[in-house]
């Protein structure tokens, strides 16, 4: 993978979780130092803080020239001090063999570390990689441990795995109305994914009160974000049409009114 393809990667999965996005490092207070100068002063006189953001700044080219081998520096020295964005942040270099040697089982250890302390986007790649067996023996009770802390935590991506195993019986016993619950959260904080599929329950009644006007209000949704979903915009475009025909025009306009006026953390 190229130097850039590797950033672009690292930026997407930070940046790329939908509504529960984690940046690498939380924001400096206003008391703390922001110029360059001054956080690299501050990181070596062994401030986690700063060494995260030093972290990032190396990793991201901001204020510095970008060096992937000093941002892995840097993250090391504040994971190793409990600081769960760099934990997450080194677990990632490791996943993506950038700046360090690529290692599944040391990205899986930094993951760990970081969800350990709370971070939910670690703790949802944790669940990932237990699920998949991804530099950790796969272990579905594990999976499903990992991603209810995160989804609890407001992590949209667990939350719609969560829906998508209980709709499934993946781990746990097939309820519908769990499903409906999880992707209900994950939906109302613009996860794509998690709003078509709420279409279909409320389609289908499963789970919910069967409602094609609030199907298609969900799937409208769905729809103005296709490029963040998994689920391709034709695929979208289909459904949507397929359901108009069960709707009277003062129906669709409604639930289209109401997509077109809704903001995230609405029901």
């Amino acid at each position: 993978m190229r130097d850039n393809d590797k950033q672009s990667v690292f930026s997407a999965i930070i940046c790329g979780t939908t509504l529960s996005a984690l940046l690498y490092v939380a924001p400096l207070l206003a008391a703390e130092p922001h110029t360059p100068a001054a956080i690299q002063e501050a990181a070596a006189q062994g401030d986690a803080r700063a060494q995260a953001t030093l972290g990032e700044m190396y990793h991201s080219g901001t204020g510095v020239v970008r060096n992937a081998q000093e941002a892995a520096k840097w993250f090391l020295k504040a994971a190793e001090q409990g600081n769960s964005s760099a934990q997450f942040s080194l677990g990632l270099l490791y996943e993506l063999g950038d700046g360090v040697p690529q290692d599944a089982s040391k990205a899986a250890e930094w993951f760990r570390k970081a969800a350990e302390e709370g971070n939910s986007v670690a703790q949802s790649s944790l669940g990932r990689r237990y699920s998949e067996g991804d530099g950790l023996p796969q272990d579905r009770n594990e999976s499903l441990r990992w991603f209810r802390k995160a989804a609890e935590q407001g992590d949209d991506l667990a939350q719609f795995t969560l829906g998508e195993m209980y709709e499934n019986g993946e781990g746990v016993a097939q309820n519908s109305q769990e499903a409906a619950h999880w992707y209900q959260k994950a939906a109302a904080q613009n996860n794509p994914d998690a709003q078509y599929r709420l279409s279909l329950l409320h389609e289908q009644g499963k789970g919910v009160a069967k409602d094609l006007q609030m199907a298609y209000f969900w799937l409208s949704l769905a729809s103005k974000h296709a490029h963040y979903s998994e689920t391709n915009a034709p695929q979208l475009q289909a459904a949507k049409n397929a359901l108009r025909k069960h709707l009277q025009p003062a129906q669709r306009e409604e639930a289209e009114t109401r997509a077109d006026n809704w903001q995230p953390g609405k029901p």
